[in-house]
């Protein structure tokens, strides 16, 4: 869902940054190339246009989760396994810009639940944004705020989901 969702981010101009898993030594971001691969080839396509695929750039955790310190709205979309989710929010937390945003797209854990344990400021900044699948199509994103979300990330991200993402 991850590469879905940043084709959908592309689509809008806005680039992305999609890490998945390190994959072996030859192709350390396999994972992330075959994601983004799977959206260009699906029909029909995850992308408006093919050449939108060149707004987002491919990773992995291992290698370039430093390089979220750029981003302004970072979203999890890993697995749904609480535990998966949380070892990987311990590292964002790390390293995120202080004003960045961050969310989930879990439809199935409490966001609470994924959050527990983790820096206050972090919980400010924290909420669930699950988008409907597939995002090109779906005019859909639950937006939900943990209780300790701050009123204007709520404001700054359905701001975004509806000028930007058409949601």
């Amino acid at each position: 869902m991850g590469a879905r969702i940043a084709a959908h981010l592309a689509n809008a101009g806005i680039p992305a940054l999609l890490l998945d898993q390190t994959g072996p030594p030859e192709d350390r971001n396999r994972l992330a190339r075959t994601g983004l691969e799977s959206v260009l080839n699906q029909k029909p396509s995850g992308f408006f246009l093919p050449e939108y695929r060149n707004s987002i750039a491919l990773g992995n955790f291992d290698d370039d989760l430093e390089r979220l310190t750029e981003s302004h709205w970072i979203i999890e979309a890993v697995v749904e396994n609480l535990e998966i989710k949380r070892r990987l929010l311990e590292r964002v937390a790390q390293v995120r810009a202080a004003e960045a945003v961050v969310s989930t797209n879990t439809s199935g854990i409490p966001i609470a639940s994924i959050a527990e344990g983790l820096p206050e400021d972090f919980r400010k900044h924290w909420l669930g944004t699950h988008f409907f699948n597939p995002p090109r199509y779906m005019h859909l994103v639950e937006i939900i705020p943990g209780r300790e979300t701050l009123p204007a990330v709520v404001e700054w991200v359905s701001g975004i989901c509806d000028r930007r993402l058409g949601k």
